[in-house]
């Protein structure tokens, strides 16, 4: 039954990132931290010139350092976040956010989250 849990957990995590083709989020590595219920994930995620992740969450936080490129992180209920290589930037738990690329070049971040275990890593929100 396990199995099938996780099956479905990584399944729904593809169909959010098959659902935007503009997007690429590699997962890099998963493991076990030290706080009961909860793991790390560190992936690269690459967002193409005017493309957007579209509103999501995650179980956790996402704190993201971004690498290359330019663009706009919404997090409702603060003010729109611009961004640029050499900065970084925290999304709370279960907080509605967005990405988007403003510039020209491929946005790219080093993504760390650190999630509910056994969740998808995003979930999206119309």
């Amino acid at each position: 039954m396990k199995a099938i849990k996780l099956v479905l957990i990584a399944a729904a995590g593809v169909l959010l990132l098959a659902q935007n083709p503009g997007v690429q989020r590699t997962v890099v590595q998963r493991k076990d931290i030290s706080v009961p219920g909860r793991e790390a994930v560190i992936a690269h995620v690459e967002i193409a010139p005017g493309a957007s992740a579209g509103r999501h969450t995650h179980p956790g936080e996402e704190i993201s350092y971004v690498m290359e490129g330019e663009g706009e992180v919404l997090i409702q209920g603060q003010p729109a976040l611009q961004i640029k290589a050499g900065d970084g930037f925290v999304v709370p738990n279960g907080a509605i956010h967005d990405a988007r690329n403003t510039g020209t070049q491929p946005l790219k971040l080093a993504a760390v989250y650190v999630v509910e275990k056994g969740k998808p890593l995003a979930t999206p929100v119309p």
